[in-house]
């Protein structure tokens, strides 16, 4: 059985996610998440550590692992659960067509 998104049904996740990025998470975001994390094209975003536990920035992942991952310059993350939550709802608009105009926190 292969899982899918469904984005009205699995919006309730993204709320989750948004509150808690990093840790552990219930069994149905851990299903999103796990489908989130496999693009079947190949192609990924991914966080890429310019400085260890002080920036980060985002990647495009190739199909062909062999080639460089494109490295975005801008924007420029200072803390890990801003840097995966904009990685969620990257994932989030690639899968579903749907954008989540949420900042993480309130």
């Amino acid at each position: 059985m292969v899982y899918k998104i469904d984005p009205d049904a699995d919006r309730v996740y993204i709320d989750e996610f948004r509150k808690k990025p990093i840790g552990a998470h219930s069994p149905g975001l851990q299903r999103l998440l796990n489908i989130m994390r496999h693009d079947p094209s190949g192609r990924q975003v991914v966080l890429v550590c310019r400085k260890p536990f002080e920036e980060w920035v985002l990647g495009m992942m190739p199909p062909d692992r062999s080639q460089p991952i494109a490295i975005e310059d801008e924007p420029v993350f200072t803390d890990i659960e801003s840097a995966e939550w904009e990685v969620f709802r990257r994932r989030w608009r690639a899968i579903t067509g749907q954008d989540i105009n949420m900042p993480l926190r309130d």
